[in-house]
This record gives C-alpha cells, structure tokens and sequence, in this order.
C-alpha cells in the first residue's frame, strides 16, 4: 500500500514529497471576534498576527499539538462566512469536549450521535462557518 505522494529518480530512491497540511483557510467577518472564539472557546494556540495588506491580519492558530494551522481571514472574494468546513475536527471523547464547549457558549446543532464508524456533532463559530467534530 502507497502512503503518500512519493517521487523517484533514476537510481530507484524515494522521497516523500508532500507531508501535511500547513493551513487551512477560515473565513470571518470579524478577524478580533473570531480571533477570541477559536483561542477562549476552543483553545487554539496564537501563532501569529500580524499586517497583511491595507485591510486585513495573517492570523494563524494552531491546534492542540497538530502542525496544520487555522488561517482567519477576511476577503471580498472568495469562501464566505457562514458555510461548512470541508473537514472534520477530531478529538479524544466527543460527549465530554461537546459538555465542556457547550459551557463555554459554542453552538451545537444538537448532542452527540453514534454511528457505527464513530461518534459526531457539529458546531457553529461565531460566523455560522460549521465544524464536524468527530472521534479519532
């Protein structure tokens, strides 16, 4: 089985060539307040934030221990707010990170279901982007 997108040269060695995910792109409407929901609410690590362009931030977070990144930011073209996010997040016990979140004040579309390939809610930030959370 093949992992990874692998090159080779005449003399038969390989190397991998691509080896994760650096970012992901967040849309917002507001780079402060979605800033403080992903760090107070979920826990993201501040990266960076610093001037890009005239009217906007490189704002990147990180997340638990992972290398690929959280990007928020706001353009006139391109994903807009307020849609689902092309992934899925993971996390160790989903009935337990779903209580804690809920306290904090992040909006489920309602408790954890089990499934035979895993257990999974989703949840809204600030912008209405949607996030699955599921189990490893």
């Amino acid at each position: 089985m093949r992992r990874g997108l692998q090159t080779g040269d005449a003399a038969g060695s390989l190397g991998v060539m691509i080896t994760h995910v650096k970012f992901v792109s967040i849309p917002t409407t507001d780079q402060d307040r979605a800033l403080a929901f992903y760090t107070e609410k979920l826990g993201f690590k501040l990266v960076t934030d610093q001037p890009f362009g005239e009217a906007q931030r490189w704002i990147e977070l990180r997340v638990a221990a992972s290398e690929t990144r959280f990007v928020l930011f706001t353009m006139d073209n391109g994903p807009k707010p307020g849609s689902p996010f092309n992934g899925a997040l993971a996390c160790d016990n989903v009935e337990r990170t779903y209580e804690e979140l809920k306290a904090k004040g992040v909006e489920f579309s309602g408790p954890p279901q089990k499934q035979p390939w895993g257990t999974f809610t989703t949840f809204k930030d600030p912008d209405g982007n949607e996030f699955v959370l599921g189990s490893r």
